[in-house]
């Protein structure tokens, strides 16, 4: 998957609790609110993306080596 049809913001959401929601500002007009469990696994999914995504930033510029017999 590419990303090449949409911009990349390097600015976090704003995340606050509100009566027992979970509500998400942030750039490109994000608005959205959800419940503490889908907020929850939002965060462990954003967690494991955010480690995958740097890790694949910092091996880009790194040719990778075919192994030799």
């Amino acid at each position: 998957m590419t990303i090449e049809k949409r911009e990349v913001y390097d600015q976090p959401s704003h995340v606050d609790a509100i009566d027992g929601c979970v509500t998400v500002n942030g750039p490109d007009a994000v608005d959205v609110a959800m419940t503490p469990e889908a907020a929850e696994e939002t965060s462990d999914r954003l967690a494991e993306n955010a480690a995958k995504a740097a890790g694949q930033r910092r091996l880009k510029n790194y040719p990778h080596r075919e192994e030799s017999d």
